[in-house]
This record gives structure tokens, C-alpha cells and sequence, in this order.
């Protein structure tokens, strides 16, 4: 029998447990996948924390995996068995050896990207193709302002933006972190930790602000990136690391007619057809090493629980996958 990552009460990192999970076959419309890598996510994290509640406990944490497909239902044709397909699944189930998966959430992926590339940049890199195309069009000479610059989301959003002509401010939390900020197309780069962000912003742009704000940090930075918008300024606030973002008053986007979103990538792209789009743009700027990714550190399965620490870690840099 398979083994899967079950957690049963929400809490902290020992309590995702490595045990058999039965598979069964794939209904009509779905799939059976072996997993060759697993993307580790904080999306992951709130739900084994409880701050997320979407996931009905006794359960199997994760939302995107890469793998084989080794079995098909019965109507499932753009599909063969042996097929190498990631996928993002907002259903839960990724950390697991096996799977079963519903066929239209699966993305066949081209030779000569590796599975844990896959499985590293699959939801972050939808993630920044959504932030920089849907929730605000970039474009040259934008000033854009990219939270934890050098993190899984936020170097690929960096190194994306800076290939559409705009000008990228990064924030980072140490020194070492500075010059691979720059390296991935910062042209301005602030240790928020010895500087205060929102006074260097206004004079890196000479008081214009920023025109796009991303923010995965939430708590911590959501005030002081609101301040950093130029007028007509757009705060996309996609993640709270430190944090939910306390209650505001939406009268604090009036004097400079600034905009507010938290989105989804999965209500962007909730249709296969997007879907489909979004992925081949990301396959092709990996393949054209458009985004580079850093560092990927691995873990065992059976060791999703040091991943989890790994992720929460200020020390980390790059992208956390499970490997099976």
C-alpha cells in the first residue's frame, strides 16, 4: 500500500505523519499519478497550522505535485499512461506517493525541464505569471515593489518583472541576501531590517512610489507597502507570512486613489483553458531561462515535517520540494 502524509490535527510541523494511504482506481474523468516530486508551499504550512481550514481533517496536505500517470479512467483521452504531468489542485492530496487525480488539472510537461524545477516553480511561477499579467499588466519603466525578493514566489517575480522593462525594488531581511536579489533583476535592492522600506522607496523613485505593490508578507509590510503606491497605485497582497493583515479602513486607498486585491491563482485560472496558457508561458520562460530558480532544497517524503521548518526558516533561500 502507498504511504501519504496525513495530518490529523492542525499544529505544528511533528504533526504531519507518514503512513499507508490506500489509492483506489480512477473514476471516469480522473487519473492515477506516482509522484516523483511534491512543491512545498506556505500555503501548506497555514493549513497544518490551522490558520487554513480548507482542509478536512483527517487529511493529506499539498496542492501541486509532478508524477507518472500509471492508470486512466475509463473516458480519459488527451492522456497516456507513462505521461510525465504536474498539476496544481486546490482538492489537497499532493503529499503522497500516489494519487488519484481529476484529468483536466493535469499539464503534460515538455522534455528537459527536471521534475523538482517543476515542482519548485509550478504554483509560484503561476503564481507571478498571474500577479504580472492579470492582477496588474506590467510593463517597461514600471516602478515595482517585490516583497522577500529572494523567496520562492518573489524571485521569480523579480526576474519576470525585470524581463517586462519594469524597475524591481526588492525588500530582504539580511546582507547575504542582497546581491542574489540583484542577481535575479533587482535594480535596487533594501535590507528592510537596518532600513525603513517606505522612506527608501520614495527616494529611490524621487517620491513618485511604486506602481505595483506585492506583497506576500502580509501583517508586517501590508501598511508600509499601501504607503508606497504611487496614485492609481495597485497593493496586491497575496500571502501573510507574518501574519493576517488586520482590519483597515478602505477610506485608507482614497487620497491617492489606490487599489487593493488578495487573489487566487486558482480563480485565475479556473478554467483549463487559461490554465493551459499560463503554464506554457512559464514552461517557455524556463526553457528560455527567463527565470532561473535558486537553490531548491529537497526532502524525503517521510520528511515533510523538516520541510515544513525548512520553509518557515529566515535563514532559507529558494524553493523547498518533497521527493518520492
Amino acid at each position: 500500500m502507498p504511504s501519504a502524509i496525513v495530518l490529523h490535527q492542525a499544529g505544528p510541523a511533528e504533526n504531519l505523519i507518514f503512513e499507508p494511504v490506500p489509492v483506489g482506481l480512477p473514476l471516469p474523468g480522473e487519473i492515477r499519478l506516482r509522484h516523483t516530486a511534491i512543491g512545498v508551499n506556505f500555503h501548506d504550512v497555514y493549513v497544518r497550522s490551522g490558520l487554513y481550514q480548507t482542509l478536512a481533517l483527517p487529511g493529506v496536505p499539498g496542492i501541486e505535485g509532478v508524477g507518472i500517470v500509471t492508470e486512466l479512467g475509463s473516458d480519459v483521452k488527451h492522456l497516456n499512461l507513462g505521461d510525465r504531468v504536474a498539476y496544481i489542485h486546490r482538492g489537497y492530496g499532493a503529499y503522497s506517493e500516489e494519487r488519484l487525480l481529476p484529468a483536466n488539472a493535469a499539464i503534460l510537461v515538455p522534455a528537459g525541464i527536471d521534475d523538482q524545477v517543476v515542482a519548485a516553480t509550478l504554483l509560484k511561477g503561476l503564481t507571478a505569471w498571474v500577479l504580472l499579467h492579470e492582477v496588474y499588466a506590467v510593463g517597461p519603466g514600471d516602478w515595482v515593489l517585490v516583497h522577500a525578493a529572494t523567496g520562492g514566489v518573489g524571485s521569480l517575480l523579480s526576474q519576470w518583472a525585470a524581463h517586462l522593462g519594469a524597475r524591481v525594488i526588492g525588500t530582504v531581511g539580511s546582507d547575504h541576501k542582497m546581491e542574489l536579489a540583484r542577481r535575479q533583476g533587482c535594480s535596487h535592492v533594501i535590507q528592510y531590517r537596518r532600513e525603513d522600506f517606505v522612506a527608501r522607496v520614495n527616494e529611490i523613485t524621487e517620491n513618485e512610489g511604486v506602481q505595483v505593490a506585492y506583497d506576500a508578507v502580509g501583517k508586517d509590510t501590508f501598511m508600509g507597502s499601501l504607503a508606497c503606491l504611487a496614485p492609481c497605485g495597485h497593493l496586491a497582497n497575496f500571502g501573510q507570512a507574518s501574519g493576517p493583515v488586520p482590519p483597515f479602513e478602505v477610506s485608507a486607498l482614497f487620497p491617492k486613489s489606490n487599489s487593493l486585491s488578495r487573489p487566487s491563482v486558482f480563480q485565475h485560472l479556473r478554467t483549463t483553458v487559461t490554465l493551459h496558457a499560463a503554464a506554457a508561458a512559464l514552461f517557455k520562460a524556463l526553457g528560455d531561462r527567463i527565470l532561473q530558480p535558486d537553490h531548491i532544497t529537497t526532502f524525503d517524503l517521510a520528511q515533510a515535517a523538516q520541510a515544513h521548518r525548512e520553509l518557515e526558516s529566515r535563514s532559507r533561500q529558494g524553493s523547498v520540494v518533497l521527493t518520492v
